[in-house]
């Protein structure tokens, strides 16, 4: 047969011997199935060159330095919906987030004592590992809760809030200039500080080494606050003791060295503590560097971007249920005394609250005792 001459019907074909046969229903299911195929691979395809392109144009809305800066951005505006937003001049510096933003506390009592009476709880939660706690309520010292409150602790890095608020109370122009030393990181190396990561050489003003003594716990930093405002470790801690001399609470406590590294002399019992931060809070440039969540230090030759820092104790406990918002908070470890923390918190009605705990086995472990302890006794 002639297959060239042949007419075939809708649904018709020859077959390999020129024999006219009809397609089966087999044949068009397969057909169909062949189709969906198709399409659905056409589909996919299309997705994944549209989710290309969204992600293209979504990285060129932002150069990298304004990324940085988004994530210093403590809240943000909701997404423009235009695909390259206008060019906005950037700030020309940083401003740290807390309590640097919050007036003068003016509910606390005057004075740096403490009082227990009949209405005093002892801290009475297992769930609170720590062997030392307090929490003072500051509108009258009196204490709401205590385990320990007035035995002797190692402070640890807890010390720093004393390092700052004597230096703060020194210091003529927050913007005067310091270069960092030879001796303090050498210092910092051998007793293995935790630091800002400042270079020799590096020069930043005396405010950015309040920030870096609290956020990150910077014992370069503590150490650049203690021969700017003393000359040397010595003479500071001199002025440290002569600060909880006048603050009332010299057989509570005393001090050796602007770090916290660990000395028999270098010492403190919870409520003395407590009285040291409030001191501290009351002054406006140490309250700010205690309340900023994140910082980042200004360009330099050695750190041309800065260097971000973070006070991750507030970081970590912003989302803890603690009847209020914790505004303020630095924390210590030496083996002595392992995690121990202090911190500052406004209750959902007002009150003001300090607290204090020491010995706990880590510093999540830290952050939770002091969730249980507000979590407990404030309304």
């Amino acid at each position: 047969m002639n297959k060239d001459r042949v007419k075939l019907k809708k649904g018709e074909y020859l077959d390999s011997r020129g024999n006219v046969r009809q397609h089966s229903e087999k044949y068009y299911a397969r057909k169909r199935q062949i189709r969906r195929r198709l399409g659905m691979t056409a589909l996919v395809f299309l997705s994944v060159v549209l989710l290309i392109v969204a992600l293209a144009t979504r990285g060129r809305e932002k150069k990298p330095s304004e990324v940085e800066a988004a994530e210093t951005v403590e809240a943000s505006a909701p997404m423009p919906l235009v695909v390259a937003p206008e060019p906005v001049e950037e700030p020309e510096e940083e401003k740290p987030t807390g309590l640097s933003a919050l007036s003068h506390p003016d509910m606390f009592y005057e004075g740096y004592q403490v009082f227990t009476d009949d209405h005093t709880k002892e801290i009475w939660n297992q769930e609170v590992i720590s062997s030392y706690g307090i929490l003072v309520d500051l509108a009258d010292g009196h204490v709401v809760a205590q385990r320990n409150a007035f035995d002797r602790m190692y402070p640890a890095s807890m010390t720093k809030v004393l390092t700052i608020l004597v230096a703060a109370e020194h210091m003529e122009d927050p913007e005067d200039r310091f270069t960092m030393m030879q001796e303090i990181t050498d210092y910092v190396f051998k007793n293995d500080c935790s630091q800002v990561g400042y270079s020799v050489g590096e020069t930043m003003t005396v405010r950015e080494l309040l920030y870096g003594t609290i956020m990150p716990s910077g014992g370069d930093a503590a150490l650049g606050l203690a021969y700017y405002t003393a000359g040397s470790i010595e003479a500071f801690a001199d002025m440290m003791n002569e600060k909880v001399a006048e603050l009332g609470l010299s057989d509570q406590a005393h001090f050796t060295n602007p770090v916290g590294v660990f000395d028999e002399q270098n010492y403190c019992t919870p409520a003395a503590m407590a009285m040291i931060m409030k001191a501290a809070l009351e002054n406006d440039l140490c309250r700010a560097a205690l309340g900023a969540k994140r910082f980042t230090t200004a360009p330099t030759e050695q750190h041309p971007e800065g260097i971000l820092i973070s006070n991750w104790f507030l970081r970590r406990i912003e989302d803890k249920d603690t009847h209020g918002e914790v505004l303020g908070a630095k924390t210590g470890f030496v083996n002595e005394s392992r995690n121990c923390a202090v911190s500052y918190e406004r209750s959902n009605d007002g009150h003001e609250y300090i607290c204090v705990t020491g010995n706990a086995h880590s510093a999540w472990r830290a952050i939770y005792d002091h969730v249980a302890i507000y979590d407990d006794f404030v309304n």
